[in-house]
């Protein structure tokens, strides 16, 4: 069918390139999907055809990620803000007036800095494995990260840097995956291929030791939650070490009528379990939208 066929298109958010995947009908309701690290759209190539018969799907790349541009660290500031700010750029560029948001690991705090700046304009969130908990903080995973937090040092900079190296992203997909052999080797072999690039470590350095403004906000997201009551869909792989269950089950204690689901997955459970994250998107989105 013609709606599942995908678009690749790019346009211009303060003079830089924002690469973006596209399907579906042009007057269907909009699901935005938002990737995290260190993915890019291409997080969704197995997503996006399976709702695209029914929803106008858009996926960008985050500055610095994927097939976006990558400024230098010296001439652009690699923070949330700064990426939630060019998001809300590109959705105003492309007249997204409402939609739903897919949020996954940065993502979430992406796409949750744009519903708290416009809560009218998101009709639903499908949260798989973006967190906004403190729970939610896989205590390993987390530790070299908040140290970097804490203290930006070459001594605290080196665990970190092991995370973005190949051996860590390939641990990404792979941990915590009963069947690692359903997992293509092009995802996590298009990631090292992306993050290789020259000026990369540095980019990813300021980015995730920006990580402790989301902490921050994590306040402002709660209460967003309890006064909008925004339907919310948890589809969460289970033995995520990064963003762990408790993510996932804490969204109960603002939005008391969230829907969460715990899969047999890792820390990026479209690479196992899209076909069942897929079905459970449309039955959400269709008793919510």
């Amino acid at each position: 069918m013609a709606t599942h066929r995908i678009h690749h298109r790019t346009v211009t958010v303060r003079g830089l390139d924002v690469y973006y995947r596209e399907a579906g009908p042009a007057d269907a309701p909009v699901l935005l999907l938002l990737h995290g690290f260190p993915s890019s759209s291409h997080m969704f190539r197995d997503l996006i055809p399976l709702l695209a018969d029914r929803y106008r799907v858009i996926a960008p790349d985050h500055i610095g990620f994927g097939r976006s541009a990558t400024p230098d660290p010296a001439e652009f500031r690699y923070t949330f803000d700064e990426l939630a700010g060019i998001t809300e750029e590109f959705t105003d560029l492309l007249g997204l007036e409402r939609y739903a948001l897919y949020i996954q690991d940065y993502g979430a705090p992406i796409g949750l800095r744009l519903a708290v700046a416009r809560p009218e304009r998101v009709t639903a969130i499908v949260t798989q494995n973006g967190n906004a908990y403190e729970e939610g903080l896989g205590a390993e995973a987390w530790a070299p990260v908040l140290a970097l937090i804490e203290k930006r040092t070459p001594q605290t900079e080196a665990p970190v840097r092991e995370i973005y190296s190949p051996e860590g992203i390939k641990w990404q997909y792979l941990h915590g995956v009963p069947d690692p052999t359903l997992v293509s080797p092009d995802a996590y072999e298009h990631d090292t291929a992306r993050i290789a690039r020259p000026g990369q470590a540095e980019i990813q350095l300021d980015l995730i030791s920006d990580y402790g403004a989301n902490f921050a906000l994590y306040p402002a997201f709660h209460a967003y939650f309890r006064e909008s009551r925004v339907p919310l869909l948890a589809v969460w792989g289970a033995h995520d070490e990064i963003f762990v269950p408790e993510g996932a089950l804490a969204f109960r204690r603002d939005l008391p009528e969230a829907e969460i689901h715990l899969l047999p997955a890792g820390h990026f459970a479209l690479e196992t379990h899209a076909d069942q994250v897929a079905a459970l998107i449309r039955d959400f989105l269709a008793r919510t939208l």
